[in-house]
């Protein structure tokens, strides 16, 4: 009698670890289910899209999972004019967007973004005043902040990006930004081309920051995900994934998977903090 107590006890346990891992794993939603999911827009998503596709359709090989940038206006407009089934932004979709593509929107992590310069760089810290002066085209010299006697060179995102929208908003105060900046299509390609230039500077998601570049002091604000969770960094925004109208099938699984608690640690392991 104790033997089968014993059995019984152990089957039990075996159910409820086999159920806290498929809890854990987060695709048993997904199980049984075939089908394509479109993503297109804010390049900053991408880190977090992709290792949820692979997770997703490795464990679900009749699921197929397309991803591609283009911007957080991309994105908003793709999924808006039905050409893709989630489109990706850095910024809230206005009103007017709304309304007009009927979308819903799905924010599930937290991103600040940062000033960056190339990695030999000696300037440590900028001021906000500096950094509003220098995009405006009224610092042209690093001398001015203290660095070395070379031009500034600028690089900026196109008007259709997310990054672009919350640095000129929360940063810059909506302020100028020189024409002679140099325009690059995503936080990729902005932290490619400032690690390749000793007089550049730019910005990108605090995600998508490593060694290849510098991310100064702010204010004497080190710029962390951490100091952009508790406020002491003030450029933050949510990343949202946004669907016309209410997304179902495997869309809203998706969508489902990434807000949920399971994606936490891809949400972090990408750089985001989780909302």
């Amino acid at each position: 009698m104790k033997r089968l107590s014993s059995i019984f006890f152990l089957a039990l346990l075996c159910c409820a670890f086999c159920f806290q891992s498929a809890f854990a794993n987060g695709v048993d939603d997904f199980k049984g289910k075939k089908g394509t999911i479109s993503i297109a827009g804010g390049t900053a998503h991408i880190p977090v899209m992709k290792k949820a596709a692979k997770k997703i359709m490795t464990a679900n090989p009749d699921i197929r999972i397309t991803i591609a940038g283009g911007g957080s206006g991309v994105g908003i407009q793709k999924v808006g004019e039905g050409l893709v089934n989630i489109g990706n932004s850095g910024r809230k979709a206005s009103d007017a967007e709304q309304s007009k593509y009927g979308l819903v929107l799905f924010p599930f992590a937290i991103d600040g973004v940062a000033t960056v310069m190339h990695a030999d760089n000696p300037i440590k810290n900028v001021t906000s005043e500096q950094v509003r002066a220098i995009f405006a085209g009224t610092i042209t010299n690093w001398k001015e902040i203290g660095g070395n006697d070379a031009p500034i060179n600028l690089y900026c995102r196109d008007e259709s990006s997310g990054t672009r929208a919350v640095y000129w908003k929360k940063l810059l105060k909506k302020g100028a930004v020189a024409t002679s900046a140099n325009i690059v299509p995503s936080n990729g390609a902005m932290k490619s081309a400032v690690s390749r230039d000793p007089n550049a500077i730019g910005y990108v998601s605090i995600g998508h920051l490593d060694s290849s570049v510098k991310a100064p002091n702010l204010d004497g604000v080190v710029v962390t995900q951490e100091t952009a969770k508790n406020g002491q960094y003030p450029v933050v925004r949510k990343l949202y994934m946004n669907t016309k109208g209410n997304p179902t099938g495997i869309v809203k699984s998706f969508v489902d998977f990434i807000t949920s608690p399971v994606s936490h640690d891809i949400i972090k392991s990408s750089g985001y903090i989780p909302m």
